[in-house]
C-alpha cells in the first residue's frame, strides 16, 4: 500500500507542476521517473511516450499508467493515473470557476502570454533530451528526418507518423542485420 501512496504522490506532484500538457512534462518526468526514483529507463520513458502517443487519450496520462503499471501492476496503474489526474481537476474546476469573469483582463492574458512562452521553452528542452538519446547513427538520423519532413509539410496524423517510425526503423535496422 505504500508503494501505491509513494506512486500516487509522485504522479500528483508531478501533475500538479506540470503545464501545458504531455509533451511540457517530459523533462520533469525524466527527472523524476528515471533519475530520481528509477521506476524506468530513458528508452522505457520513451517507449511510453511513444505508445502513449498512439493510443487513445492524454500522452502524459498513458505515460503515468505505463509507468505505474510497470511499478505496480493494475493497482499502480489506477494509482499513478489518478495522481495525475487530481491537480487537473482541481486546477480545472478553480480555473472554470474564475475565468469566465477575468478572462478579458490584460493582465490575465498577459500571463498566459508568458505561460505559452515558458511551455514552449518545456518543450523545446524535452525534444533535445528526447533528440540526444534517440538520434544516436545515421539509421535514425534517416527515420528523423524523414519524419521530419512528413510532420512540418504535411498534415499526416502523429499516430501514422509514429507507426511509420516503427515500419521505416523496421525496414532499416532489419537490413542492416541481414548484411
Amino acid at each position: 500500500m505504500q508503494s501505491l501512496w509513494k506512486l500516487y504522490q509522485v504522479f500528483c506532484s508531478v501533475g500538479f507542476c506540470t503545464f501545458g500538457g504531455g509533451y511540457a512534462m517530459l523533462s520533469l518526468l525524466q527527472r523524476t521517473v528515471v533519475e530520481k526514483y528509477h521506476w524506468a529507463s530513458e528508452e522505457e520513458l520513451m517507449d511510453y511516450y511513444a505508445i502513449g502517443q498512439c493510443t487513445p487519450g492524454i500522452i502524459a496520462i498513458n505515460t503515468a499508467t505505463f509507468i505505474g503499471y510497470k511499478k505496480e501492476g493494475l493497482r499502480g496503474a489506477l494509482a499513478a493515473t489518478l495522481g495525475f489526474l487530481t491537480p487537473s481537476l482541481i486546477i480545472i474546476l478553480l480555473i472554470s470557476m474564475f475565468m469566465q469573469n477575468y478572462a478579458d483582463l490584460a493582465l490575465v492574458k498577459h500571463a498566459f502570454a508568458g505561460i505559452r512562452i515558458g511551455v514552449t521553452v518545456l518543450i523545446f528542452d524535452a525534444i533535445i533530451k528526447l533528440g540526444k538519446k534517440s538520434i544516436v547513427d545515421a539509421y535514425s538520423l534517416v527515420i528523423f528526418a524523414f519524419i521530419l519532413v512528413l510532420a512540418v509539410c504535411t498534415g499526416v496524423s502523429p499516430i501514422i507518423l509514429v507507426v511509420s517510425c516503427g515500419v521505416v526503423g523496421y525496414m532499416l535496422y532489419h537490413k542492416a542485420v541481414m548484411k
